[in-house]
């Protein structure tokens, strides 16, 4: 199963806009509510697949009791409120790094018979958790964390480029080389770069 990217400028069924449900719920709490409702489940899919079914309900929890406490320092100018959410939930998997590890280890011993089969180039864009590579998993296990935290929200959250910059507070160019180191890892990784050729990062 492959994810495809979600827009960002998603509204409610009322036509209210995230951010100026952030800015109204500073005097009515209760609106925000309708960001749980709007992000919830697609933050839910990436924790699971980053942690595992077992953690995402408390992470996924967790990262909107802190965007409820943080709201008053939302700055939409900043970042949209979806790539906001994702760069608090991003932080929190931080704290559950051991598990992380844990999951991807797992999925590199499934039988590759049933990791799928193929995998194209831009395997950055297109990876799911669900259907990993066995390969791939061990080396994405053995990431610096933040790299991959850039692989797996552009992977498996459809963030943009510009928006795991705002969600990591990192510049916009910085995702973009970290991305080319990952993709040679993983390229190597499926034996689609012989380790000879492997370029200087």
């Amino acid at each position: 199963m492959i994810m495809e990217p979600v827009a960002s400028s998603r509204r409610t069924e009322s036509g209210d806009d995230p951010a100026e449900i952030i800015r109204s719920s500073r005097h009515e709490p209760e609106r925000f509510g309708l960001l749980f409702d709007l992000y919830a489940e697609e933050i839910h899919r990436y924790v699971s697949h980053r942690l595992g079914a077992d953690l995402a309900e408390d992470v996924v929890a967790e990262t909107f009791l802190a965007a409820f406490r943080h709201r008053s320092r939302y700055d939409a100018g900043r970042a949209p409120v979806r790539g906001w959410l994702f760069g608090i939930a991003t932080k929190l998997i931080g704290k559950h790094r051991r598990a992380e590890i844990r999951e991807l280890r797992a999925l590199a011993r499934i039988d590759a018979r049933c990791a799928g089969e193929g995998h194209e180039d831009r395997v950055a864009e297109k990876v799911s958790a669900a259907a990993l590579h066995p390969s791939l998993s061990k080396v994405i296990s053995t990431l610096p964390r933040r790299d991959r935290d850039v692989l797996l929200l552009v992977a498996l959250a459809g963030l943009s480029h510009a928006e795991v910059a705002a969600a990591l507070g990192i510049p916009f160019g910085t995702v973009g080389s970290r991305l080319n180191r990952v993709r040679k890892k993983l390229r190597a990784a499926l034996g689609e770069v012989g380790p000879a050729s492997n370029e200087k990062e």
